[in-house]
């Protein structure tokens, strides 16, 4: 018997023409105890590119709501320990479960995210490994205040973690991941694998090109909202 920890792997899928590569990055995991659950958040394109494959993933279609309400609805349905979150457009490398699953054992701790690389529409990396300074727990305070250097696609957690903070706020539309996070670092320590584990995608039909300006809008607001809770935790931790 498998007694591993299962781990849900959530995909989010609106009209991307990636996202069959994304689906077999998930089933080439070397982790063996995995479900992938890819939600169809109202797409009327390209889901003929998931036909191969439902016979080997959790397929769950919904009317179109926004990335966050994807996530959290895969997360309803997800019957795994931990979750992994992959968008549509990238890959994680093989080792990228087992990798992280590792650590968090190892650590302790039950949020870990990863470094990256970049690529293209063909899939080329177009760049050196992006990798976050390794912080202690004033900096990451700091840092998260001012920025977001977690990437969603790179993030494994416990399930626990949302029955503490909630699940995703669907109300933010581009930043759903960085209030997330800041909603746990209150609460959680995390772990980092400065390994690239994780392939993301940059194209021009990309959220974050193709909606620049609200997101940014969207990203003070969420800065705002949290400031005060991570300004106290930052003056606890450095003794204030």
């Amino acid at each position: 018997m498998n007694k591993e920890p299962k781990v849900s792997i959530v995909i989010p899928f609106y009209n991307c023409p990636y996202v069959d590569r994304a689906v077999q990055s998930a089933l080439d995991q070397t982790y063996p105890c995995l479900e992938i659950i890819v939600v169809d958040d109202g797409s009327t394109r390209e889901k003929e590119k998931l036909e191969p494959f439902k016979d080997k993933i959790i397929y769950i279609p919904k009317s179109n709501g926004g990335t966050a309400s994807a996530l959290n609805r895969g997360i309803e349905q997800a019957s795994g320990t931990y979750f992994a979150w992959l968008s549509a457009d990238d890959l994680f490398h093989p080792h990228k479960i087992a990798r992280q699953m590792e650590r968090l054992q190892h650590t302790g701790t039950l949020f870990n995210h990863t470094g990256y690389y970049y690529i293209n529409e063909l899939g080329t990396r177009i760049s050196e490994p992006v990798r976050m300074p390794l912080y202690n727990k004033g900096e990451l305070i700091e840092t998260m205040m001012t920025g977001c250097p977690v990437n969603g696609s790179s993030v494994l957690l416990h399930m626990d973690i949302f029955r503490k903070v909630g699940l995703f706020n669907e109300s933010f539309l581009y930043t759903q991941d960085y209030d997330l996070w800041l909603r746990i670092l209150p609460h959680y320590e995390w772990s980092y694998i400065e390994e690239p584990l994780l392939d993301y995608r940059v194209h021009k039909d990309m959220g974050s090109v193709v909606h620049k300006e609200a997101q940014s809008q969207e990203i003070k607001g969420v800065q705002a909202k949290h400031r005060e809770i991570l300004s106290r935790l930052l003056r606890k931790e450095r003794g204030g």
